[in-house]
């Protein structure tokens, strides 16, 4: 299967809108990301992407399909060489090794391109998943912070997973 990540395109929004709009997916995302999800949250967050220079937010795109997105969010002053990796993946591409693909890919790009030294990835405690693709991909758990989150109305811990660049 090829595997590929690149820019999100005004065309993703129809497909995004479609996989994202599933609660599975949203009750691992922030709360600020809408449910139920439409094209036109899709429209305005490619919109808001495309000013992106240079590029952190990209389509996961699998045997020529999209399939989720990933990006690298900066941090900012002393913190400046350090992104959070955040990504999701619509629900008929789970278990197939692509969300593995689609963060190797993306760590690559941001100690290369983006010249990070450390990367890092907070975790719903449920998300077993989500954790496995991190340490597939050499991301160390740091620590658990406990009742760090409240999702769905329920507090939850937070893994923080982090890898840096040797």
């Amino acid at each position: 299967m090829s595997v590929y990540i690149r820019p999100l395109r005004v065309s993703d929004a129809v497909p995004m809108a479609s996989l994202l709009n599933n609660k599975k997916i949203w009750d691992n995302l922030r709360d600020y990301i809408p449910h139920p999800y439409q094209v036109d949250d899709a429209s305005f967050f490619i919109h808001l992407t495309s000013t992106e220079t240079p590029t952190k937010t990209f389509a996961i795109v699998a045997d020529d399909a999209f399939c989720g997105v990933i990006g690298l969010i900066p941090q900012q002053d002393v913190h400046r060489k350090t992104a959070e990796i955040g990504y999701w993946l619509g629900e008929p591409f789970w278990g197939q090794g692509i969300a593995s693909q689609a963060v190797g890919l993306a760590t690559q790009y941001g100690f290369e391109q983006l010249e990070l030294l450390r990367i890092y990835a907070g975790v719903f405690a449920y998300n077993h998943a989500s954790k496995r693709v991190l340490e597939k991909n050499g991301y160390q758990l740091e620590g658990i912070a406990r009742k760090a989150l409240m999702k769905n109305n329920q507090v939850w811990d937070e893994y923080r997973y982090a890898i840096v660049q040797e």
